[in-house]
């Protein structure tokens, strides 16, 4: 505790010499003095100490800021190589994902490649089998017998397909896919005029409707919003199916009713031009995956074609000539292609070939081709695979004129462009 210093102090000098007497008032003035005197003492005392204990808290203040200092660098110190070590494991991951979509990339060529392979050995395994199948029994051959049968290879040599052009193209491969658009519903059918009677865009949309919605040009129809901004055509009936075609400005629609009947209407006039019913062979659907669709109509170089299958040859399909002015059937096939697991089909210079998938849609591909003139067998044909779309065909139609081909795979509208080479190559 601090002691007040004195307000005044009052000095008083005393003769030493002699035995003179002090005065009593000049005693008490003494005792007074050394009071204070004892007070200043301790007010130096209690200063210093105070000034003491303030050093001391002023050096424990520092060495707690120099301990705190020193934690907070160590601090960013393991901040900074924690942060370091995070970006490093991001590099390292970045570096293991790219290395695995490149391994994945690999792997699924591999097994494009392998699924290739398999698909080729399996067809030679058929092939062989279908060459060696069993040995012959040893008898001796009629005459007559031998006769009647080259009488029969003659005639089927005179009813030889006559081909209307010198086409002589076949598939090679699928060069490039474009998606223009996704309009309507998963099933449908798109395409221009495969006879080059103008460039308007066609939309078959669904597999049981009566309206046709036009557009004058690809571009526009690229840039159209909705299907509301296309020119809509009444149809007189449903259609069925996807297997439409237009054709030298006539839409060539298959009908469903009780008979199956194909309509040629034209798109000048708004009418129908000629219909005709097909002959009660008891028709199924062409194709194991597309059950919608009973005939399919195609277009090529040669005119109009019809794919479709009926319960006497169920297991696989079977291709017609027509006549596209009278709509009468000129010639018919029975292919060897089967319907299981089939999606969708078209026709190049007289030569048929067939579209497989999954029943969980997977990557579409020719498997299976028939050719009328007999130029391609199906083994020697390649096994071409579409780009790596993972979808299911609702219709494929080619356009001769444009080599493309016009596909409808969920919904999107599709174009193919396809690489040919000469029969003659195989």
């Amino acid at each position: 505790m601090l002691v007040a210093p004195p307000t005044e102090l009052s000095w008083t000098f005393q003769p030493t010499s002699g035995d003179l007497p002090v005065p009593p008032h000049t005693r008490q003035s003494t005792g007074a003095g050394r009071d204070n005197m004892r007070g200043l003492v301790v007010f130096i005392s209690t200063l210093c100490l105070a000034g003491a204990q303030h050093q001391a808290l002023i050096d424990y203040l520092e060495r707690r800021l120099l301990a705190i200092e020193d934690r907070i660098s160590l601090w960013h110190e393991q901040a900074t190589r924690y942060a370091t070590e995070l970006r490093e494991l991001k590099q390292h991951m970045v570096s293991q994902l790219e290395n695995l979509d490149k391994e994945k990339e690999t792997l699924r060529e591999s097994l494009d490649s392998m699924g290739t392979r398999v698909d080729r050995v399996e067809r030679e395994l058929d092939y062989l089998e279908t060459q060696n199948g069993g040995a012959q029994p040893c008898v001796d051959v009629d005459d007559k017998l031998i006769e009647q049968q080259v009488t029969q290879v003659q005639e089927k040599q005179k009813t030889k397909y006559f081909k209307q052009t010198d086409c002589s193209d076949m598939l090679s491969t699928i060069k490039a896919m474009k998606i223009l658009k996704r309009v309507g519903g998963s099933k449908g059918m798109w395409t221009r005029d495969t006879g080059g009677g103008s460039g308007k865009v066609f939309i078959f949309n669904g597999t049981n409707e009566d309206t046709i919605f036009e557009f004058s040009n690809v571009q526009d129809f690229t840039r159209s919003q909705s299907l509301s901004d296309s020119r809509e055509l009444k149809l007189p009936s449903a259609w069925s199916g996807t297997g439409h075609i237009i054709y030298k400005n006539h839409a060539y629609l298959v009908i469903q009713a009780d008979e199956l009947t194909l309509v040629k209407y034209d798109l000048r006039n708004k009418s129908v031009a000629d219909s005709v019913v097909f002959p009660d062979w008891d028709y199924i659907p062409v194709y194991g995956l597309s059950p919608e669709t009973v005939m399919d109509l195609a277009v090529d170089e040669e005119g109009l074609w019809a794919i479709y299958a009926t319960h006497q040859n169920e297991q696989h399909i079977s291709l017609a000539k027509m006549d596209s002015g009278s709509l009468s059937i000129e010639q018919t096939w029975d292919t060897s292609c089967p319907r299981q697991k089939a999606e969708a089909a078209f026709v190049i210079c007289g030569t048929l070939y067939v579209v497989y998938n999954t029943e969980q849609p997977g990557r579409s591909h020719v498997q299976c081709v028939f050719d009328v003139n007999d130029m391609v067998s199906n083994e020697d044909a390649p096994l071409v695979y579409f780009p790596k779309r993972y979808g299911a065909h609702a219709s494929l139609k080619y356009n001769p004129l444009e080599k493309l081909l016009y596909a409808w795979d969920d919904g999107y509208q599709i174009l193919y462009k396809l690489v040919m080479k000469k029969k003659l190559e195989v």
